[in-house]
């Protein structure tokens, strides 16, 4: 059964960034542009490409922002030095993001690996430039959680929620998460590849929790795709050790909590 793709809401929308309702209750675009806002580049491919092709499908606006090129990451310094690596990421962010028809992208310009050392007032200022320049209805960024556990990726979510806080709330804040059936059906993978940092706790949202989900029918899946295996210095090895068919469908579903919502699910 083919499964359209649907962004499905249960959280609590600010007024003025309400998505639309379509006719079975799915929400068809979110109406004005939507902001991801990310550390590393292929780390909005994997949390959001699908809910970005269906956004831009809808004729709606979508800015990425990334705060590093990703120059560490690699696990060959030697065939990959940073500054090499820093311009063949940048290329790839390039490639994967024209995939999803998304030709709006900002770079914050800090160093990969050092973003918990530096002045959390400098970061979060760059976001709220970035809040005030795009005015979003939503905001995608990682949770408090970094998703992995990354210090880099929890830095940024940390900015984020900052300068959210700062301007008034005025858009939805979208944390990407994951769901018991996530967990369920790809545990056992995620431990296998090392998904998770030392001492992480994998994020997990109930589904009655989700502002929205995102699930890839076959045209979006390869667009998602696609726009994955540009960041080929990433994906490459990946795919390598879980083959094409596996690694396709590993990330084919994107959820999200509102950041309300996941706040009161911690205390």
């Amino acid at each position: 059964m083919t499964m359209t793709p649907t962004l499905t809401t249960t959280g609590s929308p600010a007024a003025s960034a309400a998505p639309a309702e379509g006719p079975d209750g799915s929400v068809a675009v979110v109406r004005g542009p939507v902001l991801g806002v990310w550390a590393h580049p292929d780390d909005e491919a994997f949390l959001s490409a699908g809910l970005m092709a269906r956004v831009r499908s809808g004729g709606h606006r979508v800015v990425v922002a990334t705060a590093t090129r990703g120059e560490q990451g690699t696990d060959d310094p030697a065939t990959w030095p940073p500054a090499r690596l820093g311009r063949v990421r940048a290329r790839e962010l390039a490639e994967s993001l024209a995939v999803l028809d998304v030709h709006e992208h900002r770079w914050l310009g800090h160093r990969d690996g050092t973003l918990d050392g530096l002045r959390r007032t400098t970061g979060v200022a760059q976001v709220v430039e970035l809040l005030e320049e795009v005015r979003p209805a939503v905001v995608v960024t990682f949770g408090p959680d970094g998703m992995t556990g990354h210090a880099d990726h929890r830095t940024v979510s940390a900015w984020v929620t900052e300068a959210w806080r700062a301007t008034g709330r005025a858009a939805r804040l979208w944390y990407a998460t994951l769901t018991p059936a996530f967990h369920a059906r790809w545990g056992e993978l995620n431990d296998r590849v090392g998904l998770w940092f030392p001492g992480q706790q994998p994020p997990v949202v109930d589904e009655v929790e989700l502002a929205a989900e995102v699930r890839c029918d076959p045209p979006l899946l390869d667009r998602k795709h696609r726009s994955l295996r540009a960041h080929a210095t990433q994906t490459d090895p990946l795919v390598r050790l879980v083959g094409e068919s596996t690694f396709r469908h590993w990330w084919s579903t994107e959820w999200f909590v509102d950041a309300e919502v996941h706040a009161r699910l911690r205390r």
